[in-house]
């Protein structure tokens, strides 16, 4: 199976990506780094890997769906399979998630469905929140809403700053989100309403 990472920004989840791959821990070939930014460090990441890019700037179109039908189009040419959101800031639309039905995944830095949004670990960290984590899921048209596929807690200690808070979230997300895009490739999860199973898997979680 062919797929994509999207990421905006400094693509550590990205990095953990293309490492599992070049490992064999995930048997799907990653063959394009799609960008909303010119500046994402992401970008840089698969220069560096051999990996194709794509940058498509949304600010060079007057509506957001005439931005997605490109991108749309580039996917298809590039036969890509599915998609993997990593550190990827905007919201998709009905229309693109349509295209890649059950096919998108994505990875969130709290419990969903607690502490959506762009400031997950932040906002879980300043509200005092005595446990937070980390949530891979399907995605839709909604903010962090999709089923979710798997979940790990991670205990708010007193002595946690912000920054030691998100370095250990970070190492989550590095750890757990390769293995996810292994079951997806290998096709062991089922969605179920609002529950995915995973068909034959150890627990990895």
């Amino acid at each position: 199976m062919k797929f994509a990472v999207f990421a905006s920004g400094n693509g550590t989840n990205f990095q953990a990506i293309v490492d599992a791959v070049k490992k064999g821990e995930i048997k799907a070939e990653l063959v394009l780094l799609f960008s909303d930014n010119r500046k994402a460090f992401a970008i840089k990441r698969a220069e560096e890997a051999g990996i194709k890019t794509l940058v498509v700037d949304p600010k060079s179109y007057t509506n957001k769906q005439s931005f997605e039908r490109d991108v749309v189009i580039a996917l298809k040419e590039e036969a890509i399979d599915f998609i993997v959101l990593a550190g990827y800031m905007r919201l998709l639309t009905a229309y693109f998630v349509k295209e890649f039905p059950k096919k998108i995944i994505n990875i969130h830095p709290s419990l969903l469905p607690s502490f959506k949004g762009m400031e997950g670990i932040k906002d879980a960290f300043t509200y005092g929140a005595k446990t937070t984590g980390v949530t891979v899921h399907f995605v839709d048209d909604k903010m962090d809403h999709g089923p979710i596929i798997a979940q790990e807690s991670l205990k708010i200690l007193d002595s946690d700053t912000l920054e030691s808070l998100s370095e250990k979230i970070h190492k989550i997300e590095h750890r757990i989100y390769p293995k996810v895009i292994q079951l997806f490739a290998e096709g062991r999860l089922r969605i179920k309403g609002r529950k995915v199973e995973i068909l034959d898997a150890p627990q990895f979680f």
